[in-house]
């Protein structure tokens, strides 16, 4: 370590060149993250509904939770997506066109009992799922 009058700029090009041995900073530069995400860093996306699977609840829960095989429309990844609410995967079909968007888990993961499931649908052909759920609109027939 220089402890020299004029150091400074050694031991901060030695500070450049060993952040890159923090995984972190390195992940964070390279994009890495990013780049492995369907959604490709955006908080939405468009997809199409390719068919309606249910997923079993983790140990120490029972249930099967209503979700959707869909294709992303601009990438075209296949994701599954939650379908959150009572009723909510009566109002999806196949075919159609969703919004899905990430379910909120820490680090952008799964939530709850839900193996492997990061995403839920909010929209139904432009529709919100929450308000066909409450029943104040109507899915447009096309």
């Amino acid at each position: 370590m220089g402890k020299g009058e004029f150091a400074a700029r050694k031991l901060k090009a030695d500070r450049r060149r060993f952040r890159w041995k923090d995984p972190s900073y390195k992940r964070r530069m390279l994009e890495l993250d990013k780049k492995a995400d369907p959604l490709e860093g955006s908080p939405q996306a468009r997809a199409i509904v390719l068919e309606k699977v249910g997923m079993e609840a983790k140990q120490p829960n029972s249930a099967i939770r209503k979700c959707v095989r869909v294709q992303i429309v601009k990438n075209g990844r296949q994701v599954t997506a939650f379908a959150p609410g009572e009723g909510a995967i009566g109002f999806i079909d196949e075919h159609d066109e969703v919004i899905i968007e990430g379910i909120g888990g820490s680090k952008g993961g799964p939530k709850g009992d839900i193996p492997g499931v990061r995403y839920k649908v909010v929209k139904v052909n432009g529709v919100s799922l929450n308000e066909l759920i409450k029943g104040r609109k109507e899915k447009p027939t096309r």
